[in-house]
């Protein structure tokens, strides 16, 4: 074997441990309550909801579930299509560049309409329950007390 495709193999190789080394470590090591799972709690538990605020946020929840599943299957297709390219490229080419990007603009959508789903939930809040639900997202995003 050439020097060139041995470095290219090495190159491959610490690539794909790399990615899986992400992968084990946010799935094993780092497990922290995500902030959705957090702020559910806050809502359900300790915010002393009415029967309307209930009833809506139910709503805004079940509205979301629906567009999280759509933009998380996408992100999976789009992993696959990140598979071949590195697959048929086995190093960061054309193909790789391209499907990084894609999963990017996935991932930011995600990123997004999460973000719209809190506020909206967070409209439905008294001005005293919004002050507690503010406190709560701030300390989930900064991880601070964590």
């Amino acid at each position: 074997m050439n020097d060139r495709r041995r470095l290219l193999l090495i190159a491959l190789i610490a690539f794909v441990a790399a990615v899986v080394g992400v992968f084990v470590g946010r799935a094993y090591v780092a497990r922290q309550m995500p902030v959705e799972t957090e702020l559910h709690s806050l809502l359900h538990s300790q915010l002393e909801l009415d029967a309307g605020q209930h009833a809506r946020i139910e709503e805004i929840e079940r509205r979301f579930a629906v567009r999280k599943q759509a933009l998380e299957l996408e992100l999976r297709a789009d992993n696959a299509r990140l598979a071949d390219a590195i697959e048929a490229e086995h190093g960061y080419g054309p193909q790789v560049s391209a499907a990084v990007d894609r999963s990017h603009q996935a991932m930011g959508q995600l990123q997004k309409e999460t973000l719209e789903h809190v506020f909206a939930m967070r409209s439905v809040l008294r001005a005293d329950q919004a002050a507690k639900f503010d406190s709560a997202v701030v300390k989930a995003l900064t991880a601070k007390d964590r």
